[in-house]
């Protein structure tokens, strides 16, 4: 697996989420299917990815006073929780389990950005 094909995917997966469309989305189809990277380590690498993009984010939003601060441990606290639930019932699943599951979210997804875009 080629350093610049894993750096160009990295890129396309960053400008599609900058675009609204969720890093993940984009980043985990384009290692697994363009890079052959495993749906696993795919996923790691997505969570790894968006700690810092979203601290980053975060902080912008802070900044240029877009954050709304009233509730926000209420949020933090279960998101964090729940993430670290989530990647450590993905550490014991299966490969094949998790693209499967993926897909089917994908699919879900989808069917929420068609309906929005026809409300």
């Amino acid at each position: 697996m080629s350093f610049w094909l894993l750096f160009l995917c990295g890129i396309a997966g960053g400008i599609l989420g900058g675009m609204g469309m969720g890093g993940g989305t984009a980043l985990i189809p384009l290692l697994t299917i363009v890079c052959g990277v495993d749906q696993a380590a795919a996923q790691a690498v997505n969570l790894l990815a968006f700690a810092p993009m979203a601290a980053v984010a975060l902080g912008v939003h802070a900044r240029n006073g877009l954050l709304e601060k009233k509730g926000l441990l209420s949020l933090i606290l279960p998101a964090v929780a729940l993430s670290v639930l989530g990647a450590l019932l993905a550490a014991q699943l299966p490969s094949v389990v998790l693209s499967k599951a993926f897909g089917v979210f994908l699919i879900v997804l989808s069917f929420f950005w068609f309906k929005k875009s026809f409300a």
